[in-house]
């Protein structure tokens, strides 16, 4: 993962190569946990989810917190949560993306929680679960914690469409489906998870 990956002016992240985004969900609460610097984190705003991460961008930064990456390939323990009295979230862990040079012990596994706040969650649910489980199966880690060093930008080699054109879509569920790239105008496309413009975890 990383705090505060690159962004286009208009809050969408700036894609990997072959990354591609499947969905944007706006009016969620965003919680994660052991931020350097800052321990717990909650913000509002948007979570965009793509073939290779999901990407939190709040609505107004919290200090020096305005995104949050989370490789899928990074991503477990994932789950599905009705509270009676509060409202539907996705809690899970996601684990560092560790440079090759650095030490595991260095870098703590993020605890987060996704709270649906406005608005049904019937689109964006299956869809987060289908996905994470297709990069799983494609890329043959369904390991409970990943490798420290593997690679994330290997689950963009999943192929996506075929769970797309089959994907169910709630009236309830504000999340937009992306039927076409957006921003397709920029020729920007990141190649690394370790860039200057990050700071990375």
């Amino acid at each position: 993962m990383a705090q505060n990956p690159q962004l286009f002016p208009n809050g969408m992240p700036v894609p990997f190569y072959a990354e591609l985004f499947v969905l944007a969900r706006d009016g969620v609460e965003f919680e994660i946990d052991k931020i350097p610097g800052s321990g717990k984190v909650k913000a509002k705003g948007t979570i965009y989810l793509s073939n290779v991460r999901m990407v939190f961008v709040a609505s107004k930064p919290v200090g020096n917190f305005y995104a949050f990456d989370m490789p899928l390939l990074h991503v477990h323990s994932e789950k599905f949560n009705q509270p009676i009295f509060h409202c539907n979230n996705i809690s899970g862990h996601v684990e560092p993306v560790i440079p090759e040079n650095e030490n595991r012990a260095l870098y703590s596994t993020h605890p987060f929680k996704i709270l649906f706040k406005e608005g049904g969650c019937g689109t964006f649910v299956p869809l987060f679960f289908n996905l994470i489980n297709s990069v799983r199966r494609y890329n043959q880690h369904a390991a409970p914690a990943p490798e420290p060093h593997i690679d994330p930008l290997r689950a963009a080699q999943t192929p996506v469409d075929e769970m797309m054109r089959h994907a169910y879509v709630d009236p309830n569920d504000p999340t937009k489906i992306f039927l076409q790239q957006p921003t397709p105008e920029s020729n920007l496309r990141r190649r690394t998870y370790h860039s200057q413009g990050d700071t990375t975890m």
